[in-house]
C-alpha cells in the first residue's frame, strides 16, 4: 500500500474515524486499533512476513525484559546480544547473504578456485531495517539505563510497527515516541490541520517532483553509454532532485499521517541542500539514521574523544557502515568511503561543527561565502550520488568518465529526451520552483508549514489548490519509493 496511492486516501480516513470517534475513551482500544491497522497495512505489502515483523517484536520485548531484569553485567550482555544477533542475523540473510556469497565467489575465481555457494531467492521484506534498528534502539536503551521496560506488548508492538513509520521511518526511539503512545491523546485541530498540510506537501514532492525525475533519471542511467556528458550531467542532478523529494516526500507523509493521530514523530529532513559543508548535509539528511548511528555505534567506538587515527578510524567505520545499510552492493561502499573522504577535512581542522544554525538565518539572501559553500557542497554530493545509484562500480565509473570527456561541452537536443524534450523543460522548471518554495520555508519544520499564515483565507486556500492540482496535473508514471528497498 502506497502513500502515493487511492488504496491510503481511503485506509487513513477509516483508522481516523475509528480513532477518534470510537476508542478515543480507552487508550488500550486506541492503541489496539492502531497495532491492528499496521499490521494490515503491512500485510498489504506480502503477508507471509508479518510472521518475521511480530516474531522480532516479540525477542525485543522479551529480551528487554530480561536485560533490566538481570542482576548481573554478564546476563544483562547475554540478553542484549542474544537481541542483537537474531535482528542481525535475519537482517544478513535477507539483504546481505547473496552480495557476501557473491563476493567470495568472485575472490575464489581470480585464484582459480570455485567456491560452493548458492544464491539465495527471496524477496527483501520491506522495512526490514527500519524496523530492526527500532527494536535495537529498545533494548540499547534499557540496557544502558535509559528507560525500564514497557509493560504492555500492544504499547510496544505499536512503537515498533506504527503504519506511518514503518517501512521507511524514520527509524524512532523509544525515548521519544513511546511515551506518546502510553498517554491519553485528544484530537488537536491545529495539529491536524498541520498534519494535512505536510501530507500534501509530501505528495507534491512525490509525485509531481520524484516521480518526474526518475522517469529521466532512469532512463540516462540506464542507456548512459548513449549520451554525451552534458545529459550525464543532467542525469545525475535529476536523480540528485528525486532522491531528495523521494525520501524527504515520505517523511512529509509520515509525519503528517502520525499527526492525524496525535503523534509526533522525529524529524527526518531539514533542506541538506542547502548545506554549507558535508557534516551540515548528514546533520540534516536522514537524520534518524546518522543520529541512531552516532548515539549507538559512533559514541561507543569511542566517538571524537581518542586520538587522531581513533576520530579518522570512527568517521570511515561510521560512513561505511551507512552505506552497507543502504544496500548489499559494492557502489552503497563507495558512496559511504566518498563521503567520509569528503568529512575528512573537516574532521581535521575540527571545522565539522561550524555550521549548526540553518544559512541565512532571517534574510533573505545568502551571502557570497554562503553561496558558493552550498555549491560546492552540493556538487559534491551530486558527484556521489551517481555511485549511490549506479547499478555496479564499473557503471559508476564509465559514467564519470563520460562526463569528464570533451562531450560535456555538447549543447543537449531535445532527441535525446526521445521526444519529451518540452516535458524536461517542464520538469525542470517545477524543481527549480520547488527549490525556491524550500529556500524560503528553510526556517520552517517543512517548507509550506508557515506559507500564507497572514494571507487572506481564499489566499490561503488558492495556494493549497494549486498545489494538489499540480500534483495531479504532473501525475506521471508511479514509482515505488526508492528508501523501500533498504
Amino acid at each position: 500500500m502506497l502513500f502515493n496511492s487511492l488504496n491510503f486516501a481511503l485506509f487513513v480516513p477509516v483508522v481516523f474515524a475509528l480513532y477518534w470517534f470510537v476508542t478515543q475513551k480507552n487508550l488500550t482500544l486506541q492503541n489496539l486499533l492502531l497495532l491492528v491497522a499496521s499490521y494490515f497495512f503491512y500485510a498489504c505489502w506480502d503477508y507471509r512476513f508479518l510472521f518475521l515483523l511480530i516474531f522480532s517484536t516479540l525477542l525485543d520485548f522479551f529480551t528487554g525484559s530480561k536485560i533490566f531484569a538481570a542482576k548481573t553485567t554478564a546476563g544483562k550482555k547475554f540478553w542484549l546480544w542474544l537481541s542483537v544477533g537474531i535482528n542481525l542475523g535475519f537482517l544478513g540473510v535477507f539483504k546481505y547473504y547473496n552480495f557476501f556469497a557473491g563476493s567470495f565467489s568472485d575472490l575464489l575465481s581470480h585464484f582459480g578456485m570455485r567456491a560452493g555457494f548458492n544464491t539465495i531467492n527471496v524477496i527483501l521484506p520491506v522495512g526490514i531495517s527500519f524496523y530492526t534498528f527500532h527494536g535495537l534502539s529498545y533494548v540499547f536503551d534499557i540496557y544502558r539505563g535509559r528507560i525500564t521496560p514497557v509493560k504492555s506488548f500492544i504499547e510496544y508492538s505499536v512503537f515498533v510497527s506504527f503504519f506511518p513509520l514503518l517501512v521507511a521511518g524514520p527509524i524512532e526511539r523509544a525515548t521519544h515516541l513511546l511515551p506518546q503512545i502510553q498517554q491519553k491523546r485528544r484530537f488537536n485541530y491545529s495539529q491536524a490541520v498541520n498534519g494535512l498540510k505536510q501530507i500534501l506537501w509530501g505528495l507534491f514532492k512525490k509525485i509531481a517532483i520524484a516521480d518526474n525525475c526518475a522517469e529521466f533519471a532512469n532512463m540516462i542511467f540506464n542507456h548512459h553509454e548513449q549520451y554525451p556528458g552534458s545529459v550525464l550531467v543532467m542525469g545525475a542532478l535529476f536523480f540528485t532532485i528525486q532522491i531528495y523529494c523521494d525520501f524527504s516526500g515520505y517523511s512529509d507523509i509520515a509525519l503528517g499521517t502520525a499527526r492525524l493521530f496525535g503523534m509526533e514523530l522525529l524529524r527526518n529532513f531539514a533542506y541538506p541542500y542547502f548545506s554549507r559543508d558535508i557534516a551540515e548535509f548528514w546533520r540534516r539528511w536522514h537524520i534518524s539514521l546518522s543520529s541512531w548511528f552516532k548515539d549507538y555505534l559512533y559514541i561507543p567506538l569511542g566517538g571524537s574523544k581518542g586520538g587522531l587515527w581513533q576520530r579518522i578510524r570512527n568517521t570511515f567505520i561510521i560512513f561505511l557502515v551507512s552505506g552497507f545499510w543502504h544496500g548489499a552492493n559494492w557502489t552503497f561502499l563507495a558512496w559511504g568511503f566518498l563521503n567520509a573522504v569528503y568529512f575528512l577535512p573537516l574532521l581535521l581542522t575540527n571545522r565539522n561543527r561550524s555550521n549548526m544554525e540553518i544559512v541565512a538565518k532571517g534574510r533573505l539572501l545568502p551571502s557570497l561565502s554562503e553561496f558558493l559553500k552550498m555549491l560546492l557542497t552540493f556538487s559534491l554530493t551530486v558527484f556521489a550520488w551517481i555511485f549511490f545509484r549506479a547499478e555496479s562500480i564499473g557503471q559508476a565509473f564509465s559514467y564519470i568518465g563520460k562526463i569528464f570527456s570533451r562531450s560535456i561541452l555538447t549543447v543537449p537536443s531535445g532527441e535525446a529526451f526521445e521526444g519529451a524534450s518540452f516535458h524536461v523543460v517542464a520538469i525542470i522548471i517545477l524543481s527549480i520552483m520547488f527549490m525556491l518554495m524550500e529556500w524560503l520555508g528553510r526556517e520552517e519544520q517543512f517548507a509550506i508549514a508557515g506559507t500564507g499564515m497572514r494571507w487572506p483565507k481564499p489566499a490561503r486556500w488558492a495556494f493549497y489548490i494549486s498545489i494538489a492540482v499540480l500534483t495531479f496535473y504532473f501525475t506521471g508514471v508511479q514509482q515505488q519509493f526508492v528508501y523501500f528497498q533498504f
